[in-house]
């Protein structure tokens, strides 16, 4: 039981800390996937 509570934190973790860092690094859908013609909100 403490094995999978463990690997839960450390997947919640994990999912954070990429999801902070990819957006720092400018990989997000909205960075990637939009060109000069679409609006979106900042």
């Amino acid at each position: 039981m403490k094995a999978m509570l463990a690997a839960f934190a450390a997947m919640a973790l994990i999912a954070i800390g990429s999801n902070m860092v990819l957006n720092e690094m400018g990989f997000s859908a909205q960075d990637r996937a939009s060109g000069n013609a679409v609006r979106l909100d900042n």
